[in-house]
């Protein structure tokens, strides 16, 4: 009995495991970033059960969650709400099963959150609506969130390339953003990336060769999006003078010009200073023998006088006055 069971369970998995395997399905992102008056694409893919039918046979449509007739997109243009009208196109192929949906000219109500259903014309029309995968918009208004995103070097020296890298994120790959920078140059590369989930990267890079006459100056980095949408983000720069011979001999130059003109008045000053010393010496000097030959003469005129007046004595007898 329990091995008859076993036979039996087998069977019904071989039987009915390509119907179970084969489900509707469409994968969306949840969540997707939009910049109000430009452009987003929301991200579609789906499958369906049974063989694989011509486009021809296929009707891809959007709508609002919950309320399955009111359409932002179907290939009967009058079925379209008059908010979107004009403004949406489906820019995938159903039969690549890609039912990615552009919507052109963000309003400030395009926030979803949207739905996708597929409709199929066989002996009798059969519809199906992803209700469990939709969308929802983030819609994004401030100028500061727009801005790209400049990477350089603040500092940079004379006669040296360097790099300048300004990149944007954005969601609307049908009409990727167009990168300039405030200065022309030759060497510009432009690259677009998918990081995956909606979301691509536009990146410039720039490279110069930075002169002194670039010294304190500004480079701009200036994003247009889809419909007119632009912002741009600026940097300064500062550069640093190669060093040449000239640099080299001209601090050298003024360095032995000081250093002479230093040593040479110091020698002045200790020339001045010698002399001025002799000077005082000999001032000294001729001041002490003035000095000695003055009382030399005083003490011979002293003697002369004494010896004069003893002779006179001497020679008069007592009594006795000369005339």
């Amino acid at each position: 009995m329990g091995m008859r069971l076993v036979v039996l369970l087998y069977s019904l998995h071989v039987i009915f495991a390509p119907v179970l395997s084969d489900v509707w399905k469409a994968q969306l992102e949840a969540n997707m970033d939009a910049f109000v008056s430009s452009c987003v694409v929301l991200p579609c893919s789906f499958k369906y059960p049974g063989k694989q039918l011509p486009s021809s046979r296929m009707r891809g449509i959007w709508h609002k969650e919950k309320i399955n007739d009111e359409y932002i997109y179907s290939e009967d243009s009058l079925k379209i709400i008059d908010s979107f009208k004009g403004r949406t196109r489906l820019v995938g192929e159903l039969s690549d099963f890609n039912c990615s949906l552009e919507i052109n000219d963000v309003k400030n109500h395009d926030n979803g959150p949207f739905c996708f259903r597929v409709e199929f014309e066989r002996d009798e029309k059969d519809k199906y609506s992803f209700m469990e995968s939709c969308v929802s918009v983030k819609l994004i208004a401030n100028k500061d969130q727009i801005k790209p995103e400049l990477h350089y070097k603040q500092s940079v020296e004379e006669g040296v390339p360097v790099v300048y890298k300004c990149s944007i994120t954005h969601t609307c790959p049908s009409h990727h953003p167009n990168l300039t920078w405030s200065r022309p140059a030759k060497d510009i590369l432009v690259s677009y990336k998918d990081i995956r989930h909606g979301n691509w990267e536009v990146e410039s890079i720039l490279t110069i060769t930075p002169t002194k006459e670039d010294d304190h100056t500004d480079i701009t980095c200036t994003v247009k999006y889809h419909g007119g949408l632009h912002a741009s983000t600026t940097g300064r720069i500062f550069v640093k003078e190669q060093a040449t011979l000239r640099h080299i001999l001209i601090p050298a130059i003024t360095g032995l010009g000081v250093s002479a003109l230093f040593g040479g008045l110091c020698f002045f000053m200790v020339k001045r200073y010698k002399k001025r010393i002799q000077e005082l010496q000999s001032r000294n000097d001729n001041g002490m023998w003035s000095r000695l030959s003055r009382m030399s003469r005083r003490f011979r005129s002293g003697g002369n006088s004494s010896g004069q007046g003893g002779r006179d004595q001497r020679d008069n007898p007592p009594g006795v006055t000369w005339s």
